[in-house]
């Protein structure tokens, strides 16, 4: 099944689609297709969708059993542990700049500035303190939106390559962040962090973000779905003028769907069963930081 929905697109796309789906209500459009044409239709959409908006749903051999893609919305998919989303409209890529742009989504302007002002890896390895480290990064948050949702626990392992093949950090920081907002119930369940918890044991976001900054330093930080929690970690700083963090990075997700074939889920859970790690205190940012940490061990053994 492919469903596709048009907003403000020209009326002759409306008319070329229906060569292949049914127009089920206005600009909406369902139909059963093969792979090889729902593609070579999704191209001709973003070719003649102009200004308008268009979003295609249909069925995958995935875990959720579905996919999607979006041209020229405000709604962008992000890949959470694994499972893909999307993320709502921000205000910050709703409003437009001068000549009628859209303004850059946080992602892209992360891109880019990591583009323009990454340190270099010589660099990076020439400053002794930091030669050959890893951190290991996770955090807790009370939703999937950066703009909107905030970090409430942070855990950092950090690593020298030889430290990382036996399994025993060198250093660790881990926090709890105080959060303007209460933690949603699902969240407590989830993590086991309460809104009291903060109040009573959490720091101040400014400070966690200084602490991070230090602790972090020039090293790689290894993640799992590392966008997830760099997006989350550049918002905060963002919105408090500090600079980005430009790390090199390393994400256990990718390189696992690399180096692992026929799974069939690729989250940190079914990581962790696949290889027999422990997975007691799962969604607590510690335990995550050393269930990659050891996922992350597995996958590069053999290199």
């Amino acid at each position: 099944m492919v469903v596709v929905t048009l907003t403000n697109c020209p009326n002759s796309l409306r008319g070329d689609i229906t060569k292949w789906l049914m127009e089920i209500s206005v600009g909406v459009f369902a139909g059963n297709l093969s792979a090889r044409v729902r593609d070579r239709l999704w191209e001709r959409i973003q070719k003649s969708a102009k200004t308008g908006r268009a979003t295609m749903v249909f069925n995958t051999n995935n875990e959720q059993g579905l996919d999607f893609r979006v041209y020229n919305s405000n709604w962008q998919p992000i890949d959470f542990d694994g499972l893909k989303l999307m993320m709502h409209p921000e205000l910050t890529r709703l409003a437009e700049a001068k000549g009628g742009k859209v303004e850059a989504s946080n992602a892209s302007r992360y891109l880019a500035a990591r583009q323009h002002s990454r340190l270099k890896k010589s660099e990076i390895m020439n400053q002794k303190e930091d030669s050959c480290v890893y951190t290991i990064l996770d955090i807790e948050t009370t939703g999937l939106n950066p703009e909107s949702d905030s970090i409430i626990s942070i855990c950092a392992l950090k690593f020298v390559s030889g430290a990382l093949v036996s399994g025993e950090e060198v250093q660790e920081y881990q926090v709890l962040v105080h959060s303007v907002e209460q933690v949603p119930a699902p969240i407590t369940r989830l993590t086991g962090i309460s809104s009291e918890q903060l109040v009573r044991d959490g720091i101040d976001l400014n400070d966690a973000m200084t602490e991070l900054e230090k602790f972090v330093g020039n090293s790689q930080i290894v993640a799992h779905n590392v966008r997830f929690d760099l997006m989350f970690i550049n918002a905060a700083r963002r919105k408090l003028s500090m600079p980005m963090l430009m790390n090199e990075v390393i994400d256990t997700l990718a390189l696992s769907k690399k180096k692992l074939y026929n799974l069939k889920s690729y989250k940190l859970t079914s990581l962790a069963e696949h290889f027999g790690i422990d997975r007691s205190g799962l969604h607590n940012s510690a335990a995550d930081c050393r269930i990659t940490a050891e996922i992350y061990r597995r996958l590069t053994s053999d290199e």
